[in-house]
């Protein structure tokens, strides 16, 4: 309306001054075709600032900051914010900060954007030349690319931000490596506060290049620790052996499948986007059993990843039914799980949208089907889809012809960069077509 609005006064008063008013509309709808954005415009935008944005993630690579330690990261991202024009916000939580982006027309919807920022504590080879000057930390997870894609859609949508409608929420994200950044977010009332309907994020991984995927629901297995208490009056080999009963009592796969070996994700034929995934309907338990002992009590501890939620419930009544039948009833004190993370779970309707928004803008293949679940990997993203509707993205980055695989927390993780490209492109078109929906 505001746009209408200043073309119709414009064309009244150059049109006082003898220019006709079909010339004045012809030139002003010229003029103003070229501010508003479209996806065309968003690809070019994209293109324009690529090299920036590779340099900078490549700054974040070499000065990786671990959980809580994200001060210089912050720094670099406020001042960029605040260069593109967008208000920011850094009372969130830790050396989080949010931009806010405005756009110049009234009404549209409140969207927020995560990229989360910290490193992990390693030291794995890592053959590029802008390795981590830090000793001991390192970007093998890939964060260093989300914040390079979430300040490029930022600067895409900023610089077209008057033919937007609605606010955008660029949340940086501290302390997601460590699963307590999202949460804290939350607990210190930044949702309550801005208010977003929707939320979207991603996660660079060993698919290849270019190739995102999605689907409704869960996106990793269900992760958790249990713990099996005992008295301390068993062997280490009795113990060893009642860990490896329950070990291939429960354990569960598809027939001559390997769902624990992540190289696999990204194979057509059994990867997560074939239907026939061998990443679906699993139970992984991770082996050997820490077994230890501490204050007259025997501990048995192991992760495990259940792809189906209904049978969570089952699993600690099937533990204690096999210790009795291995004749230990006498000597349990408990089972328990000790740590329940929740997992991603994509909203169906949004995911649904988002497929399709990105397919018509990019061709039909631009977003693939996931059919499977990830195991061992997590993310707190989860916290905040508990609070609105969000969407979790996968996007590959892996360049098999270059040597580049981008499995996540492994020696050798490597990044083809030309996955930024199609992140803020992708992703910048997803956002403007959800602020102008119903």
């Amino acid at each position: 309306m505001k746009i209408i609005l200043s073309l119709l006064l414009t064309i009244f008063s150059l049109s006082s001054f003898g220019q006709s008013r079909n010339e004045t509309l012809t030139n002003l709808l010229e003029t103003t075709s070229k501010e508003v954005l479209t996806h065309k415009l968003v690809s070019i935008e994209t293109d324009k600032i690529y090299d920036k944005l590779v340099k900078i993630r490549r700054d974040f690579h070499a000065n990786p900051e671990l959980a809580g330690e994200e001060k210089r990261t912050q720094k670099i991202i406020k001042q960029y914010l605040i260069n593109l024009g967008i208000e920011v916000d850094t009372n969130i939580y830790s050396h989080s900060i949010v931009g806010i982006l405005k756009g110049g027309i009234n009404g549209g919807k409140k969207i927020a954007w995560r990229a989360d920022m910290d490193a992990l504590p390693n030291d794995f080879p890592d053959a590029v030349d802008f390795k981590s000057k830090i000793k001991g930390v390192q970007h093998g997870c890939g964060h260093d690319v989300h914040l390079a894609i979430g300040l490029g859609i930022a600067e895409v949508l900023a610089k077209h931000k008057e033919s937007l409608s609605g606010t955008v929420y660029f949340i940086f994200q501290s302390e997601e490596e460590t699963f307590v950044g999202a949460k804290r977010i939350i607990d210190n009332g930044l949702f309550s506060k801005i208010n977003p309907s929707e939320i979207y994020g991603l996660h660079i991984t060993a698919l290849p290049l270019g190739q995102i995927m999605v689907k409704p629901n869960e996106m990793f297995a269900y992760q958790k620790r249990i713990r099996i208490k005992l008295k301390n009056d068993i062997s280490k080999e009795d113990a060893k052996a009642l860990a490896s009963k329950i070990y291939s009592s429960l354990s569960r796969a598809k027939t001559n499948s390997r769902p624990w070996d992540l190289q696999h994700i990204g194979d057509p034929f059994i990867g997560l986007i074939n239907p026939n995934t061998i990443f679906k309907d699993y139970l992984i338990m991770d082996e050997p059993f820490k077994i230890y002992s501490k204050n007259d009590e025997l501990f048995l501890d192991t992760y495990l990843y259940e792809t189906d939620q209904s049978k969570l419930g089952k699993l600690i009544p099937k533990i204690e039914q096999l210790i009795r039948e291995e004749k230990y009833a006498n000597k349990l004190l408990s089972v328990s799980f000790v740590q329940e993370n929740p997992t991603v779970v994509n909203d169906e309707n949004l995911t649904k949208e988002a497929i399709k928004v990105i397919n018509k803008a990019y061709g039909n293949h631009s977003i693939v089907r996931d059919y499977g679940q990830v195991p061992y990997f997590n993310d707190d993203f989860a916290y905040f889809q508990q609070k609105v509707p969000g969407v979790y993205f996968f996007l590959g980055g892996s360049n098999f012809k270059k040597g580049m695989i981008a499995m996540n927390h492994a020696p050798n993780f490597a990044v083809d960069e030309e996955s930024i490209k199609i992140g803020v492109r992708s992703f910048s078109s997803l956002i403007l077509e959800r602020l102008n929906s119903k």
